[in-house]
């Protein structure tokens, strides 16, 4: 079983009219308005999945700062989650900065069969991690749903890209500080928080998080995967792409390479995200 955590999808108005969101939202328009940004329909991830031999997926849409716009993407999820309930898993975005607004949507999107909140980022809404009337109000609606989050993390270091943001290791701890019972997935590696689990107290608080390898072969080295393992463990790393940023197979190709145990390997591609999911597909 090989499920990916991590991918993106968006209706079909929003690619064929990518220039007028671009123009409504400055966060969109960073790494989506170029025209040679790929984004897809869910028909079009289902395509890639059978490609590469993905079992099931992780879909998110994108952290839009109006909430209209996430209504929209939500309803395009759950249609998504109907037209493929063995393959998709869809996941809401929301807007806390709404406030009871977004409490409505959450639980409209919870109600329609929505798995959780993500992939929340939240220097493109504009809201601090640690603050409890916004991004509090979110993690609240999750846990008291028993759902997770998945959210943006990236390096502080190294290259710049598009969507690189201030959410870094930094931020992202004080957010597991202040919010420790949410089941949260980590995107991109945490930003490379897991390194820092190897300070203990910093293993204390991250102790019950999940770190996706979405974008890996961007930011790291195939050996990022056997120091991962050695740090956290094979029980908390989660197979990410962050399609249609990269190729499934691409990913796949890379953890051929890695030098993984049959069995931790086994944990990454799917075994962990079962566990998470709640769910056992045959």
């Amino acid at each position: 079983m090989i499920i990916d955590v991590h991918t993106h999808i968006f209706p079909p108005e929003v690619i064929e009219r990518r220039e007028i969101y671009a123009k409504r939202d400055s966060s969109f328009d960073f790494i989506y308005g170029n025209p040679k940004s790929r984004m897809v329909t869910f028909e079009q991830l289902v395509e890639e999945m059978d490609t590469a031999g993905v079992d099931r997926s992780v879909v998110c849409g994108f952290p839009w700062r109006s909430l209209d716009i996430c209504r929209q993407h939500n309803t395009y999820m759950m249609e998504a989650v109907a037209a493929f309930p063995d393959r998709l898993v869809g996941l809401a975005t929301v807007n806390p900065v709404a406030g009871k607004a977004c409490d409505t949507e959450l639980e409209r999107c919870f109600s329609g069969g929505l798995k959780g909140v993500g992939e929340i980022s939240a220097d493109a809404q504009g809201f601090r991690l640690d603050d409890e009337s916004t991004c509090g109000r979110v993690v609240g609606a999750v846990e008291e749903a028993g759902l997770f989050v998945l959210l943006h993390a990236n390096e502080d270091v190294g290259h710049f890209y598009p969507g690189k943001t201030p959410t870094t290791p930094a931020s992202v701890y004080r957010f597991l500080e202040k919010f420790s019972d949410v089941t949260a997935v980590l995107a991109h590696w945490g930003g490379g928080l897991f390194f820092y689990e190897l300070m203990p107290e910093v293993a204390k608080v991250t102790s019950s998080v999940y770190y996706d390898t979405a974008a890996s072969p961007f930011l790291y080295r195939p050996e990022v995967y056997r120091l991962a393992v050695d740090i956290v463990g094979p029980g908390r790393i989660l197979f990410g792409t962050d399609y249609p940023l990269l190729r499934m197979q691409r990913h796949l190709n890379e953890i051929d390479q890695a030098g993984l145990s049959a069995d931790a390997r086994e944990a990454i591609l799917g075994r962990n995200a079962q566990g998470l999911l709640g769910e056992t597909f045959d």
